[in-house]
């Protein structure tokens, strides 16, 4: 049979084993996350940069301000 003590130690090395485990786990979700919003970032200024939206945005703009 195991000692009490003993069993504590085992269940505290693996509370804190698992500790750490979900410590690197959530660096590596946030690198995975900025990296996303960084490409989306990316993806819509190259969107919003074209021709085709810049002239529909100037279009908008004008409209906006020529019916005040």
């Amino acid at each position: 049979m195991m000692g009490k003590a003993l069993r504590w130690k085992l269940i505290g090395g693996w509370r804190e084993a698992r500790r750490r485990m979900d410590a690197g786990m959530t660096t590596a979700e946030y690198a995975v996350g900025t990296l996303a919003a960084v490409a989306f970032a990316a993806a819509l200024i190259a969107v919003v940069k074209s021709d085709a939206v810049r002239s529909a945005l100037a279009r908008i703009i004008q409209s906006a301000l020529s019916t005040g």
